[in-house]
C-alpha cells in the first residue's frame, strides 16, 4: 500500500522513539531503486527516511 501526503500512520521501528505512535506523512521520497520512504511528522518531532515496511495505516 502506497501512503500520500497528509496520511495518518502509525510507525513500528523498535529503534526509534516514535515506536507504536501515530504521526502524519509530510513527506514522500523515491529512492533510486523505484521505492518510497518517507518523512514521518510528529508531535514531539520527525522521523525520515521510513520505508513503506515500518508504517500502517491508522484508523
Amino acid at each position: 500500500m502506497a501512503f500520500e501526503e497528509d496520511d495518518a500512520v502509525i510507525l513500528h521501528d523498535e529503534h526509534s522513539d516514535f515506536d507504536g505512535e501515530e504521526g502524519t506523512i509530510e513527506n514522500v521520497m523515491d529512492t533510486m531503486f523505484g521505492d518510497a520512504t518517507y518523512i514521518v511528522a510528529f508531535e514531539d518531532g520527525k522521523e525520515q527516511g521510513v520505508p513503506e515496511d515500518n508504517i500502517e495505516a491508522a484508523e
